[in-house]
């Protein structure tokens, strides 16, 4: 296959850092390209410059695309030539219609006056293939985000799209919906469509990819060809961080100690929906020293389990019992929830868990104001030193604890959010998706906090989609389905499928 793309010794610079240095990428027509890399290591840059956010002249090197020298001036540009990028983040507008959304900016039209028997048609026509049954009428807010996923691509689909870039697009996806769109990527290629996928989740990428380019600290590292070599996940993993990773998952001297933490019968019901029991009358414990998994399909039930418990954040009605060190607490507010000794690191770190435009320094004391403050006022001395403190044992990768957060890699994003509540001295964290949409590397370093609060005698309750990060990391796992703990099991039992055989059978 001749090649569609070429990136030649593209190099981009912002004030103070190189962030791509003499990128080469070469992606040949109908093939899926997976784009693979630390968070940080130049990947969303390397695209954006492709797909023209950063314009030509704004950085060196050459792009040459269906046989020809392109220098896109905008996104527009890029995609009057059939490049289309869909972000980690989706750009659709919650409360217009499927309908709207896949022909905003592109009407259907006619002097003026926007056709809209035409538009509907259309519309029907691009779901069919991407394999959605929706109505054109049907408002996008009321899609899961698997659906938002899939109506993305039928938006670049009816922009005639011929080489489809899709950043991080199963991070936020159940285990079905992710089987599902990897399924439609293979269609599309089937179909012609050439795509770019950048991806941490590495049984993924050697799903579906025929070629393989791993980019470290701004450079193109290698190129693998999966038609010509076997791609296997520790070549893949070397070559991203630069060394061996024999484990993924760090050794740990497992010893529990006496219940630090007991829920008993809680309950909880829907917060709009009164009728509608969510929480089915949970009961676990955790030990000191322990790192304890919840394991389950999305939907089962455990974010809502582990935010109702934190402050009762979600849900009402909420009935039940939450000891710590054998003492009855008061978790009815988040700051009480606070007091008891209590943490939670929300799935959602970017909405929930951090102040994205605030600096490092003020999101890390957040959670314990009064640590840093006398008679109310803040000290901002010792405020800077605390944050220092943290940015330094936790390998923060930042030249300053002033800069945002929104400027930080995922990984290092996650390290402020666990310094926030390692600061609040709490005795229990719960991590609720603790490693989602991290790179390897930077997951080998939160695995590696996640032990040490275990050595310091924390209580950890780790909730992940990802059973294989669940067996290698915890002393005990509890099963849940439909709002109810159907099953627990220790880490010598506990495999992917006893877990699954739970699921299913209860």
């Amino acid at each position: 296959m001749s090649a569609l793309l070429e990136m030649r010794s593209i190099t981009k610079t912002f004030p103070g850092v190189k962030a791509l240095d003499e990128v080469n990428l070469t992606v040949r027509e109908g093939e899926i390209h997976a784009l693979v890399g630390e968070n940080g290591a130049g990947k969303s840059t390397l695209m954006k410059v492709l797909s023209g956010v950063y314009p030509a002249g704004s950085y060196d090197g050459e792009i040459h695309y269906a046989g020809g020298l392109a220098e896109f001036r905008d996104i527009a540009d890029s995609e009057k030539r059939g490049i289309i990028i869909i972000h980690q983040e989706l750009a659709l507008v919650p409360l217009l219609s499927i309908a709207e959304n896949l022909f905003l900016g592109n009407e259907q039209a006619a002097r003026g006056v926007i056709d809209w028997r035409g538009t509907f048609r259309r519309t029907e026509e691009l779901l069919g293939k991407v394999g959605l049954r929706e109505a054109p009428t049907t408002l996008v807010d009321k899609l899961g985000v698997g659906k938002q996923q899939l109506v993305e691509i039928a938006k670049a689909l009816s922009k005639q799209v011929r080489l489809l870039i899709l950043d991080e697009p199963t991070a936020a996806l159940s285990e079905s919906d992710s089987q599902a769109l990897l399924d439609l990527l293979l269609e599309l290629k089937a179909q012609g469509v050439t795509s770019i996928i950048i991806s941490h989740k590495l049984n993924e990428v050697r799903r579906v990819a025929d070629s393989v380019t791993v980019i470290r600290d701004g450079s193109t590292v290698s190129t693998m060809d999966a038609r010509t070599q076997e791609i296997t996940e520790d070549a893949i993993v070397r070559d991203m961080v630069g060394r061996d990773m024999a484990h993924r998952y760090p050794a740990r001297e497992r010893r529990a100690g006496d219940v630090l933490f007991e829920l008993k019968d809680w309950s909880v019901w829907h917060p709009e929906h009164a009728d509608r029991q969510v929480i089915k009358s949970a009961s676990f414990q955790v030990r000191a020293g322990e790192v304890v998994g919840i394991a389950g399909l999305m939907g089962s039930g455990r974010t809502e389990l582990a935010m109702s418990i934190f402050g009762r954040s979600y849900g009402q009605n909420i009935s039940g019992q939450v000891s710590i060190k054998g003492r009855e607490v008061d978790v009815s507010r988040v700051d009480r929830a606070i007091n008891a000794g209590l943490a939670y690191v929300t799935e959602d770190r970017k909405s929930l868990g951090l102040i994205l435009e605030e600096p490092i320094n003020r999101n890390i004391s957040l959670a314990h104001l009064q640590g840093v403050s006398k008679n109310g006022i803040l000290n901002d001395n010792l405020e800077t030193e605390v944050s220092e403190r943290y940015r330094k044992a936790m390998n923060i990768r930042t030249p300053s604890v002033f800069q945002k957060v929104m400027n930080l890699s995922g990984g290092n994003q996650q390290k402020v959010v666990l310094s926030k509540w390692l600061f609040a001295e709490p005795e229990v964290l719960i991590l609720d998706e603790p490693t989602r949409g991290i790179d390897v590397g930077a997951k080998f370093e939160i695995y590696g906090i996640i032990n040490e609060l275990s050595a310091m005698g924390k209580g950890v309750l780790m909730i992940s989609s990802e059973m294989p990060e669940l067996l290698g990391m915890c002393d005990r796992i509890y099963v849940m389905n439909e709002g109810a703990l159907v099953g627990e099991l220790s880490a010598e039992e506990a495999s992917q499928e006893r877990i699954m055989s739970l699921i299913v059978t209860e």
